[in-house]
């Protein structure tokens, strides 16, 4: 029994690290508040955007949409959402009226989430919400934000030319983390940017 002892260790091992793998997701410390903000931001590839409303029945009451966004290409986070509208969204009509918004990123958009056994309204199940507005970008930004988007929803290059899209992204002005029990916590834009959603390896 002895001898069958090292492999069983390594069969155990091997199997670990399977698991290990499959949840490639890596999320900061809780504890640097701010990185964790920038991972979650640049792991989702959508965002739940709340704007105040200019529609009957709900004109003044806030209301929430789905949006496909993006803050770099995998690899190269910018910490900056970015998105591609058009006037002709319900939403985007509203920000013409009020540019101010929310936007709501949670890594149960990913598969870290149900892998480690979270329910995604769990503090465990990382998600931020960023306040501020949407602006419109043009130029080199613009070519940017083409690149972070269709990089990551290449279906994106194949909608109607006729709906006049734009480049947009969200201008953060106050950043809300919650990954972990003790209430939400806030980063400032300045920390956000600053942080890195990856640790650089020496």
């Amino acid at each position: 029994m002895t001898a069958w002892r090292p492999a069983l260790l390594l069969l155990f091992g091997l199997a670990w690290a399977a698991v290990s793998s499959a949840c490639s997701l890596q999320i900061p410390p809780h504890q640097e508040v701010a990185r964790v903000a920038r991972f979650v931001a640049h792991q989702c590839d959508w965002a739940s955007m709340a704007t105040i409303s200019t529609h009957k029945p709900v004109v003044g009451q806030p209301f929430s949409n789905v949006f496909s966004v993006s803050d770099g290409p995998r690899g190269s986070s910018t910490g900056v959402p970015y998105l591609y509208l058009t006037d002709m969204e319900v939403s985007v009509q509203d920000l013409q009226v009020n540019p101010q918004a929310s936007l709501t990123m949670s890594l149960a958009q990913t598969d870290y989430c149900k892998q480690q056994g979270f329910d995604p309204q769990s503090p465990l199940c990382a998600h931020i919400i960023l306040s501020g507005s949407v602006i419109q970008v043009n130029g080199t930004e613009a070519d940017f934000a083409k690149k972070a988007l269709f990089s990551r929803h290449p279906e994106m290059m194949e909608w109607p030319k006729d709906h006049d899209w734009f480049f947009a992204k969200f201008n953060i002005s106050q950043v809300w983390v919650l990954d972990y029990f003790g209430g939400i916590k806030t980063v400032s834009p300045e920390e956000y940017f600053q942080a890195a959603p990856r640790r650089k390896q020496n």
